[in-house]
């Protein structure tokens, strides 16, 4: 800049500052106009009040609040495609839902009576990222009725009782003569609502070559119980084939399946289930289950059922959906086989939990005994049930123990080189003192499928959800002790008193079977480290479970320690001595002794061949 430049903008700036200075008004001059402003702003609001609003005013107000983009509406089913979402609430005395006119869908529903693990109302889902609704294409244009404005034909909200049953009917136009119906029902005492889908005059609408609608179902399931993780290894997506089985899909990983014709479906939780059920089947689809590892949301769920569309006025579509807990006898009650979402084990294990665990377990709960008491009874009659296959069980160890003298001679004369020759030779002392080596692990082995059966029964049954018990708040899920950070190796961040008392006691009754069998090497260390290793498995289970486990084995030390004070190890040796004095043509061989003696000719000849 120059020093020309620099002169002028200074002799500017000087002219701008002077004329604001002097021109500026007095405080005189500025309380006059603001009395003359004060005068003509009371003019006005007279005015106003005397002389109706401005038609012209008025209207140019009521386009611009309902003004959209033409092109928003353009295409089929434009003027559904905007509007205010309303609620019509569905009500009965178990569960009640919340119906949006936006998909006609059923965006919440509440189970009553029931509560979150926060003890907040339960639900068994709510918000916008549940989506319902069928899906087709018309003149080039995918439509799906999830996002459009459904108009109810009643209005309120419908609250039923006992036997009383209503509806209300959602309406999706088109044109004249030409919509989509969702007719929602409920009755009362029921944890069902009906569903009725019909097409009107549509047969023109959709698109010429689709011969079927999807009814797109999607779904995120929050969390409603303390321990997440578990909750998620027990939820997945249950379907029926039509007049076929009961399938599911993996609980442990996330998993899809295209599938066939099917009776219903279910987005099935732990303890509680969403299903949707067809009176005519669905005609195929696919099912899709995935873990959200962000959040309380338990799985996701996503479902494409077809349903046949037929080139005809009128298309029905009877369904109904199912908003419940997974508690047996309310599924068996829904027929459709829906029963057999809870699981109840596998081979022998189903049908022990099937037809003797749980008519047992009703039968006590009529008594309304708390389910601490239930369990302890169940665990009693079970035990005395088991009883006689424990003392026979039990009288075998005894006899193994009385010839255990004679076995060490034999293995002190034998040697352990030749383990042939030494089995022989027990074998020998079985078939003289008439002593079965497999009598004591047989009775044991019978009883296995019973006591397995209830890590499946107890962890699956909604009866004890919320039931405490001494200090166990909750049978249905563990007790912690005490909790901390979660243990990379072991995977647990808490210690559950329950699976300590049972872990003790397990171990407890260890040392004394050893003592009693005397037990020696290995097998008897293996004892007491399989306990330990049942405690980090079982640590995170319900505390029912834990507690049937820890009443089990203080009753089978309790019965043990009674069998053994009765039985007398000189009687027993005796009679071991009287029989090897019998003609061998006058003892009984068992299947094990003879298929023993057939292993042990099997391999004399193998060894006889070789040489």
């Amino acid at each position: 800049m120059d020093r020309n430049t620099f002169t002028g903008l200074f002799l500017i700036m000087l002219i701008l500052a002077g004329s604001v200075f002097f021109l500026k008004p007095s405080e005189e001059e500025i309380k006059k106009e603001q009395q003359l402003q004060d005068s003509i702003a009371r003019v006005k609001s007279t005015e106003q009040k005397k002389k109706p609003i401005d038609s012209l005013s008025a209207a140019q107000q009521s386009v611009e609040a309902s003004m959209v983009d033409s092109t928003v509406l353009a295409g089929p089913f434009g003027q559904t495609k905007v509007g205010a979402a309303e609620t019509v609430t569905l009500e009965n005395e178990y569960i009640k839902a919340n119906i949006s006119t936006k998909g006609a869908r059923v965006t919440a529903v509440e189970v009553k009576g029931e509560k979150d693990y926060k003890g907040n109302p339960l639900l068994l889902f709510q918000g916008d990222k549940n989506r319902f609704g069928l899906v087709f294409s018309t003149a080039g244009v995918n439509i799906n009725t999830n996002d459009l404005y459904f108009k109810p034909l009643t209005k309120g909200n419908i609250t039923v009782n006992n036997t009383d049953s209503s509806s209300v009917t959602f309406r999706l136009n088109y044109a004249d003569a030409k919509y989509i119906d969702y007719i929602y029902s409920i009755k009362g005492k029921s944890h069902q609502i009906g569903l009725t889908i019909v097409t009107k005059g549509m047969q023109d609408v959709v698109a010429p070559a689709e011969t079927k609608l999807t009814l797109n179902w999607q779904a995120e399931l929050p969390q409603k119980e303390k321990d997440l993780s578990d909750e998620q290894k027990r939820s997945t997506a249950y379907y029926k084939e039509y007049e076929g089985d009961v399938d599911k899909l993996n609980l442990a990983k996330d998993d899809s399946k295209e599938l066939g014709k099917l009776s219903w479906f279910s987005f099935k939780q732990h303890y509680f289930s969403n299903v949707l059920l067809a009176k005519n089947g669905f005609d195929g689809g696919s099912l899709k289950v995935a873990t959200v590892t962000n959040g309380d949301i338990v799985k996701s769920f996503t479902a494409n059922m077809n349903l046949d569309f037929a080139r005809q006025d009128v298309n029905t579509y009877p369904l109904s959906f199912y908003f419940g807990p997974n508690k047996f006898s309310i599924l068996k009650d829904q027929g459709n086989d829906l029963e057999k979402q809870v699981d109840m084990g596998w081979g022998p294990m189903k049908w022990i939990n099937r037809f003797i665990t749980l008519p047992v377990f009703n039968l006590l709960e009529g008594f309304n005994w708390n389910y601490g008491l239930i369990i302890l009874v169940l665990t009693v009659l079970l035990k005395l049930v088991l009883s006689p296959l424990t003392y026979k069980s039990y009288v075998s160890m005894a006899k193994m123990r009385v010839l255990k003298p004679e076995m060490d001679e034999i293995k002190a004369k034998v040697g352990e080189d030749n383990q042939t020759l030494l089995q022989q030779e027990y074998l020998k002392l079985y078939k003289q003192a008439g002593v079965n080596p497999m009598g004591g692990c047989i009775p044991m082995v019978l009883q296995m499928p019973f006591m397995i059966a209830f890590f499946f029964f107890f962890p699956n049954l909604f009866e004890l959800r919320g039931q405490s018990f001494l200090w166990m708040k909750d049978l249905s899920t563990y007790d912690a002790l005490f909790t901390f950070s979660k243990l990379p190796i072991v995977n647990i961040n808490h210690i559950s008193l329950m699976c300590i008392l049972m872990t003790c006691a397990t171990l407890l009754s260890t040392w004394y079977n050893n003592m009693v069998s005397g037990a020696t090497g290995q097998m008897k260390y293996i004892g007491y480290f399989m306990p330990l290793i049942f405690f980090f498995v079982l640590n995170s289970y319900p505390a029912g479970l834990n507690y049937y486990y820890f009443l089990s084995t203080c009753m089978t030390f309790g019965i043990q320690f009674f069998i053994r004070q009765s039985i007398n190890d000189e009687k027993i040796h005796a009679m071991i001595q009287a029989n090897k004095k019998k003609p061998e043509t006058a003892k009984k061989k068992s299947s094990f002794q003879k298929r023993m003696e057939e292993y042990m000719r099997q391999q004399q000849q193998a060894g006889q061949h070789k040489k």
